[in-house]
């Protein structure tokens, strides 16, 4: 959702043992250049640094920092990785160098400490801790720049120690949201070659022939990339897209905040019937599934587990935090809160920075793709467009919602959510239907006036 998440929220996710997906409500360069941002953001051996010559000057090295948001780069003869390494360039000898147009050779480090390659990771963090260096570039034997090593990703490691990563190169895993169309394999490819890791097909219904013709397309020529299909809400649709290869599921249709697809069409499912109807099915192939949708609180988080998914999404909730992408504003309450919006609502659909970009006058719009819109003259919304509070920072929120997740199994009577799936399947752990009495006073009642702070 283009109001959830961009690069800033998907960092933030995996650094917090989550993961956002990139939303596609925008050209496939954009979407390409959020993805990349997410994999440099955190390595252990960097095998890609950012290189710069020695003619590149100091205004050149400041606008480099501008773009990728740090500022050590190491100078290399040719400019090139696999060339003899000369200096590195820092933050700090950049900031107070005035004169833009001299070369970075007037204020690179030369005095560096490196390590040769073939070193552990392990001993290399060891050599740049007792450095007090920023950077520790690893050479061959000719004194080559082979890959980097930062000091800030050890600070990551020891801030983020639940971070989503890749085990063999420590990068962050990625995930970014497709359509099905022909052009969305052009994006596809960018994509991948930013370094995507999990792709999800975004699509309002996902069993349809345009979505199990590319689950094939993307097995046969990426299969290195996890496919996530949907959205489906009963056996019938998981079925097609697992006997196309998908690698997970999503679940829900109509049970988001800011859809109105049961309203408009009359399509759709409750959603603690579809996720368990969809994972008691999918679990005897083994595909995973995420409870898509109609997650207001921790307790909504628990139902979707205990009835099977393996996790779940969540696009509201979240779309109050700092660093989701959605707008700020005061509400004419005084609140303050944020712009959020379904990709169905007509605001999503009509938006002109989708597609393939503003000069592609035929690119099609990730919300009218979703609902396979694109050559309507008339747009039947599926969405609304609203706003909601502001939650803080996810730092703070995440946390919060783990916690929560924590204490509510502990009150359950279960270990683990291994356990908790084990207990429902054999009835130790049952749900109770509760009537509106029962919902009444399971809430705040009988105060005059109370706050509801549900964190600090």
């Amino acid at each position: 959702m283009d109001t959830v998440t961009e690069h800033s929220m998907a960092i933030y996710m995996a650094l917090l043992g989550g993961l956002g997906v990139i939303h596609h409500n925008c050209s496939a360069d954009e979407q390409a250049e959020m993805v990349r941002k997410v994999k440099r953001f955190e390595n252990g051996f960097i095998l890609d640094p950012v290189v710069i010559s020695p003619s590149t000057t100091v205004g050149e090295a400041k606008a480099l920092k501008e773009k990728w948001g740090f500022g050590g780069f190491p100078v290399t003869e040719s400019g090139s990785l696999r060339s003899k390494l000369l200096g590195i360039v820092t933050s700090r000898d950049l900031q107070f160098h005035a004169e833009l147009e001299d070369p970075v050779t007037a204020v690179m480090a030369t005095d560096l400490v490196t390590a040769s390659t073939g070193i552990e990771l392990q001993e290399a963090n060891n050599i740049l801790r007792k450095s007090k260096k920023g950077k520790l570039p690893i050479v061959d034997e000719e004194g080559k720049l082979v890959s980097l090593l930062s000091r800030s990703d050890l600070m990551k490691n020891l801030h983020y120690p639940l971070a989503s990563k890749l085990p063999q190169s420590k990068q962050l895993i990625s995930a970014a949201a497709i359509g099905t169309r022909p052009e969305d394999k052009i994006r596809l490819q960018k994509l991948v070659d930013a370094g995507l890791d999990i792709v999800i097909l975004d699509s309002s219904q996902g069993n349809s022939m345009y979505q199990i013709e590319m689950i094939k397309y993307i097995k046969e020529t990426f299969p290195q990339i996890d496919v996530v299909g949907g959205n489906v809400v009963s056996r019938e649709q998981a079925a097609n897209l697992i006997a196309a290869g998908v690698d997970g599921l999503r679940i829900g249709m109509g049970s988001g905040s800011a859809c109105i697809t049961q309203e408009v069409m009359a399509v759709g499912r409750p959603q603690a019937a579809a996720v368990f109807n969809v994972t008691s099915f999918a679990a005897r192939f083994g595909v995973p599934c995420i409870a898509d949708g109609g997650i207001q609180n921790v307790g909504h988080i628990v139902k979707g587990l205990a009835l099977g998914a393996t996790t779940v999404m969540m696009g509201g909730l979240l779309a109050g935090t700092t660093e989701s992408p959605g707008q700020y504003f005061v509400s004419r309450e005084g609140q303050l809160v944020k712009a959020y919006r379904g990709m169905g609502s007509i605001d999503a659909m009509e938006d002109k920075k989708a597609g393939a970009g503003a000069k592609d006058s035929k690119a099609s719009n990730a919300g009218t793709a979703r609902y396979f819109s694109e050559g309507d003259r008339l747009l039947v919304a599926q969405g609304v467009s609203g706003s909601v509070l502001d939650r803080g920072s996810i730092t703070k929120f995440v946390p919060y919602l783990m916690a929560g997740v924590q204490h509510s199994l502990q009150d359950i009577g279960v270990e683990s959510l291994t356990q908790l799936r084990e207990d429902v399947v054999a009835g130790k752990v049952r749900f109770e239907l509760r009537t509106v009495s029962a919902q009444a006073e399971g809430n705040v009642h009988g105060l005059h006036s109370f706050d509801k702070k549900l964190y600090s």
